[in-house]
């Protein structure tokens, strides 16, 4: 006669077995899968977040470009601040691949006010600029309403105010009239933000001609704004110095603006790498949920391990049970969590006006890594439910 063969379990009974151990207690496998539901979220949520602002920075930079280079003056070897020649713009613009060139200048001792009725210690942080003529193709700056100051208009009384200069003086409508040092200026203009020049936000711009006549301008410029190819900066960078002062180069100060955005993006990138840290710690406390989960479910199945061993399961069938139920378990959290991440992150980056940007790889990789966080978490319970004697199982 022959001997009946060893007993098997077909890999789609083995996963109806785990479902149905899932709906024997249909809550608790829901509170254990909220955690771990909770821990992926946090985690794809962050990640998404983070790429989607990061998404708005390259946009910005790809619209902008990262050619703009500003030359400020330094200190001497005493310590004393210098300034810049007034020739030192033309210079600039006869380098090789420069293609904009423009200068401001700061007035001290000069401020913007709504009226006279306003408190002259009450400056609200703005500052008065004189401007030259090609300044928004340097910077990359544009009008948000009104014109920019032209060769007529720079030798008038017309200002042009920043996005921000404008709602702090409550200006709305182009023609109103505020007050530069002692004289009444008619708004011509006012500017959108400035990314690339956030100077030019907070300042009230006039003309080189009204400025000398009306708020003595000496004609010393203290910023100078160079605009170049992507590829041009490198060398037109270690051309400027000497080019602005060729008596004193080591006096001038060059820097890029794009690179502030950048660095901006990296601490972005490093607080990112903080709160997935955080996600995790919320995703091992779910793990952990899991196989409490499990443990218990062991200890109160007993009867049943013990029937199906007598039956005929062999202890990899048991193990292989419990083994599959844990990750079912965690796979159904995973995929909660890993929809309430897109769903966070669509709803911040939307109220934010940004681009919805999540990798297919994180929100797969969300999945994966709650699955196997289940495997681990299960591989315990389903050792200790695999050495359940059946004859002991059933006596109890």
């Amino acid at each position: 006669m022959k001997a009946p063969g060893r007993s098997t379990l077909r890999a789609p009974d083995l996963v109806g077995l785990g479902f149905h151990g899932l709906r024997a207690h249909p809550v608790r496998a829901l509170l254990s899968a909220l955690g771990i539901a909770i821990g992926i979220a946090a985690m794809i949520a962050v990640l998404g977040i983070s790429t989607s602002s990061q998404a708005l920075v390259r946009e910005k930079l790809d619209a902008l470009g990262t050619g703009l280079l500003t030359v400020t003056a330094g200190d001497d070897l005493f310590g004393n601040a210098t300034k810049l020649d007034p020739d030192a713009v033309a210079r600039v613009e006869r380098i090789d691949g420069v293609q904009h060139t423009s200068w401001s200048a700061a007035l001290t001792d000069v401020h913007v006010y709504r009226n006279r009725a306003v408190d002259p210690g009450a400056t609200g942080a703005l500052e008065v600029l004189v401007a030259g003529p090609s300044l928004l193709e340097a910077t990359g700056s544009t009008v948000l309403a009104g014109a920019w100051l032209d060769a007529a208009r720079s030798q008038l009384p017309v200002v042009v105010l920043g996005e921000t200069t404008a709602q702090r003086l409550g200006i709305t409508d182009i023609g109103a009239l505020v007050r530069i040092g002692e004289h009444t200026f008619t708004v011509g203009g006012i500017l959108e933000r400035s990314p690339l020049a956030p100077e030019l936000d907070t300042a009230a711009i006039v003309g080189p001609e009204v400025a000398e006549k009306l708020l003595d301008f000496d004609g010393h410029p203290t910023t100078i704004y160079e605009q170049s190819t992507e590829a041009s900066v490198p060398t037109v960078r270690e051309l400027l110095p000497a080019t602005v002062d060729p008596k004193a180069p080591n006096e001038v100060k060059v820097s890029r603006p794009s690179d502030a955005l950048a660095a901006a993006n990296t601490v972005d990138q490093a607080f990112t790498g903080l709160l997935v840290g955080v996600g995790s710690i919320a995703l091992l406390v779910g793990g952990i949920g899991v196989a409490n989960t499990m443990v218990i479910s062991v200890l109160e199945r007993r009867r049943e391990i013990g029937l199906r061993r007598s039956l005929g399961a062999t202890r990899g069938h048991i193990r292989a049970q419990f083994l599959v139920e844990a990750m079912l378990l965690a796979a159904y959290g995973g995929l909660a969590g890993t929809l309430l991440g897109w769903l966070i992150t669509a709803i911040v980056a939307r109220g934010n006006g940004w681009l919805v940007e999540v990798p297919p790889l994180v929100l797969v990789a969300g999945v994966v890594v709650t699955v196997v966080v289940g495997a681990i978490a299960g591989v315990l319970p389903a050792m200790r439910a695999a050495r359940t004697s059946p004859t002991v199982a059933l006596a109890t």
